[in-house]
């Protein structure tokens, strides 16, 4: 089956209300909105960014969905910077950058053979990795998440991506070496 992007906008942060009557119908609103395709209920989402790692995990991902009859949601994070880094003020704000990495990463997907075997989509997010994955986990009630080992001098000073998710999530986290 041919996959689908599905993006959504990187800053999704709720915003506050004032007002409680208005505070209850976004509520009302938020809970009756339908969050994701109701076909990749309960699947596997994967963290995948091309790295050799993300891709054992793509593979884990596929068989774990594979046997388990469902879908795969593959999940990119793209870029987001600090304004603080470009402006040099304060509070720091996030903002996107540009990234083409996810068109490419969906190209290179939907020609993969080895994705026939199972349903999938890729969605793409801004922001924190863990948060994200832990977001989408959520929002498709699935059954785990995968993601690869980080190797590396940056995994070591700021802890690794699989690290805090396994510490935090709310579900499963498989983490492949």
């Amino acid at each position: 089956m041919a996959g689908h992007e599905f993006s959504e906008p990187a800053d999704r942060k709720r915003k506050r209300v004032a007002d409680p009557e208005s505070a209850a119908d976004l509520r009302a609103a938020e809970q009756t909105r339908v969050h994701c395709d109701p076909a990749f209920r309960h699947g596997v989402v994967v963290g995948f960014d091309g790295s050799t790692s993300s891709e054992r995990a793509l593979a884990y991902a596929i068989g774990m969905a594979r046997r388990s009859g469902s879908g795969l949601i593959i999940v990119h994070v793209a870029n987001r910077l600090p304004t603080t880094v470009w402006a040099g003020c304060e509070p720091p704000v996030f903002v996107d950058v540009p990234d083409h990495r996810t068109e490419v990463l969906g190209l290179e997907l939907a020609c993969a053979d080895y994705l026939a075997e199972v349903p999938w989509i890729l969605v793409e997010r801004g922001g924190d990795i863990c948060h994200e994955l832990e977001e989408v986990g959520r929002e498709y009630s699935a059954d785990a998440i995968v993601v690869g080992s980080t190797h590396g001098i940056v995994g070591r000073i700021f802890g690794s991506v699989a690290g805090r998710l396994a510490k935090r999530a709310q579900r499963p986290v498989v983490v492949i070496p």
